[in-house]
């Protein structure tokens, strides 16, 4: 029977006033017909008796709700006397409970229908379930004239919408479900809801139903209420009604306010959902509250003091803390300090000595860590950790084990085209730069004369601790050729040299291996006077006309020899001076 609230007083025992009531409706049976005993039976009398009788059950038609008496309940029949000749039987089952109880005895008065007026074997035809659902229909007219809230339970999901048992089947359009649309339908199964019938027809057996219409007046109401007292900075009480990926929806009583997601909590939030869940009850404040459009801001971490205020007592310049990973990026990761105060160690920080790629080869997500604090920033909301400050930096210990000189050896790790690093040790290389690998030979490229995995020995050239930089060199492990040039060698020494490449200022000669000089164009003339034309690979004798050990540079000169050709004439011109037969001249010539 249609459960509908109108405030009328119970009908049946155990029903509770006020709660939604099952109304009762039914017409008086016929006039009841004193029993006549056989021995003083008066045929007139007892004809006339009989006609009434007859005229007050013609009153009765079929299809009409009248009241019985039940005179038996058997095991299969329950026995009714609705003050015809005849009496009624109608099927226990119409008067099971749900616990299979039979709910009638012998003296109740029930409601039912008058189907036929008397069956094959002279029993009228009643129907209790019939009674019942004629009188719902009643009471769903009533509901649908009087605007009644009637309660049903949902049965199914159909198609367009759900299947409702108010007493009799209903139907509730998708569209009238709930004001906002409703995805899962499937999950309303079983519920009770509170409805209003917008649309009745008894003769089809139409039934349409809306939650809608009623959740809008009653929100049309409560809105009434929370606009008077809604305004910003005002703490409310609302109920989370839906959850987006930016936010939630939340029920303030008629208006729904957005809590977006930053003003959640003070630490990190993924998504919504891992704070919130629809139909949670949350404490929030007003924002923002525009009563043109009537959009309100809400804001849940504002109900509790922001750490960051204090962050700088609570977390020093160089103290040593303690905290769990949440989160790592190409350039660091971050770590939770406690709720809503994060830090990020820089990549840079994660290590002294390992050339850390990417912050996820140290760190992963969910691990605990201990890290000093670098840098505070309220303003900014931001303090900078480090990793590696926690530990004893090995680059400081560098020059105490190896001092500028001492030989070193280890793997070549990996080559450049400016030189090869070397691993001194764990994690920690040298650079042999390109122009500490050979004295003598040009080097274009490292590869030229290492490999990457050769094992070398190496001179320890300078450390640089704080910028992390060892400086190694090869070539100072062999004797420096130049030295050894400089020391056998002095300005006006005669040498003779191969012409290697010429250049539009002068010719570059090769004295020893390794060894270059230059003779500038203006020191090409021979003996002559004459610009000598100088050819690569050849060979020529000159004179050393300049020396600098520091730029080792080498000054070369052809012209420079006339000097010493002339000395050598004179000396001959000296010693043939006795035999008068010669003259300067003629030596000159002659050579």
């Amino acid at each position: 029977m249609a459960n509908v609230e109108n405030g009328l007083a119970p009908d049946k025992v155990g029903e509770q006033p006020g709660a939604a009531v099952r109304t009762r409706t039914g017409k008086p049976s016929g006039p009841s017909v004193k029993p006549l005993h056989h021995d003083d039976e008066d045929p007139q009398e007892f004809a006339a008796m009989l006609g009434i009788y007859d005229d007050s059950f013609r009153n009765m038609a079929e299809g009409e709700v009248v009241k019985g008496t039940v005179l038996q309940v058997t095991e299969t029949d329950i026995i009714v006397d609705v003050g015809y000749k005849s009496e009624g039987l109608i099927s226990v089952n119409e008067f099971l409970d749900e616990t299979g109880n039979v709910t009638v005895q012998a003296g109740d008065i029930v409601d039912v229908l008058l189907e036929r007026t008397e069956d094959r074997e002279g029993h009228i035809v009643l129907s209790r379930e019939k009674a019942e659902k004629m009188k719902i229909w009643d009471e769903v007219e009533k509901a649908y004239t009087e605007r009644k809230v009637v309660i049903g339970r949902v049965i199914e999901r159909i198609k367009g919408g759900l299947a409702v048992d108010i007493g009799v089947r209903a139907f509730l359009p998708g569209s009238q479900i709930d004001i906002r649309p409703v995805r899962n339908l499937d999950a309303l199964k079983g519920q009770e809801l509170r409805m209003r019938v917008i649309k009745v027809n008894k003769k089809r057996g139409n039934i349409v139903l809306s939650r809608k219409v009623l959740l809008e007046e009653e929100n049309a109401e409560k809105k009434t209420t929370t606009l008077k007292t809604l305004g910003e900075g005002k703490q409310l009480r609302g109920t989370v009604k839906n959850i987006t990926d930016y936010g939630a929806f939340i029920d303030l009583g008629g208006i729904d306010g957005l809590l977006h997601i930053t003003d959640m909590s003070w630490g990190r939030v993924g998504h919504p959902s891992e704070i919130f869940k629809v139909n949670d009850e949350v404490d929030v404040v007003v924002l923002k509250y525009d009563p043109a459009t009537e959009r309100v801001s809400l804001g849940h971490k504002q109900l509790i003091p922001d750490p960051w205020a204090t962050v700088q007592d609570r977390y020093p310049v160089g103290a040593r803390m303690s905290g769990k990973v949440v989160s790592v990026t190409d350039y660091g990761a971050f770590v939770e300090l406690e709720a809503g105060v994060e830090g990020l160690i820089h990549v840079s920080e994660m290590s002294w000595s390992k050339r850390v790629k990417h912050p996820s080869k140290i760190l992963n997500v969910g691990d605990m860590v201990e890290a000093m604090v670098l840098g505070v920033d309220p303003a900014a909301r931001r303090i900078s950790l480090g990793l590696k400050q926690v530990e004893t930096n090995p680059w400081h210990e560098l020059t105490e084990k190896y001092p500028v000189g001492t030989k070193i050896k280890g793997k070549v790790r990996n080559l450049t085209e400016f030189g090869a690093f070397v691993e001194v040790e764990d994690d920690i290389d040298g650079l042999i730069h390109i122009s500490d690998m050979s004295w003598s030979k040009r080097v274009k490229h490292p590869s030229e004369v290492l490999k990457k995995g050769d094992v070398v020995e190496a001179m320890v050239l300078s450390i640089d601790a704080e910028n992390q930089r060892l400086s190694l060199g090869l070539k100072q492990l062999a004797t420096d050729i130049w030295d050894d040039f400089f020391s056998r060698h002095q300005v006006g020494t005669i040498v003779d040299g191969k012409i290697t490449r010429m250049t539009n200022f002068g010719a570059f000669v090769e004295l020893d291996e390794g060894i270059e000089g230059l003779i500038h164009v203006s020191e090409f003339d021979d003996s002559r006077g004459e610009k000598i034309d100088l050819q690569v690979d050849q060979n020529y004798q000159m004179k050393i006309i300049k020396l600098s050990p520091q730029e080792r540079k080498i000054g070369l000169s052809i012209r420079a020899l006339k000097s010493d050709d002339y000395q050598a004439d004179w000396e001959s011109y000296s010693s043939s001076e006795g035999t008068g037969t010669a003259t300067l001249g003629d030596h000159i010539k002659n050579r």
